[in-house]
C-alpha cells in the first residue's frame, strides 16, 4: 500500500516524498484542485482493484475445495 500511495503522490501531486522533512518550504505545497481530484480518484481505483484481487483470491480458494 505504501508504494501505491507514494506512486500516486509522485504522479498526480508531483511530490518527491511523503516523508516529513521538518521544513515548511519542503513539507507544504500548493496543489491544484484537479491534481488533488486525480490523486483521490487514483487512490480510490487502487483500493477497488486491491479489493477485487482479494475477492478473486477468496473465490478461487473456495472453488478449489
Amino acid at each position: 500500500m505504501k508504494k501505491t500511495i507514494e506512486k500516486i503522490a509522485k504522479e498526480h501531486l508531483h511530490l518527491e516524498t511523503l516523508d516529513t522533512r521538518k521544513s515548511d518550504s519542503l513539507d507544504f505545497k500548493e496543489q491544484s484542485v484537479w491534481g488533488i481530484k486525480a490523486a483521490l480518484e487514483a487512490a480510490y481505483k487502487a483500493g477497488e482493484e486491491a479489493y477485487k484481487k482479494k475477492i478473486d483470491a477468496a473465490f478461487k480458494s473456495e472453488y478449489k475445495k
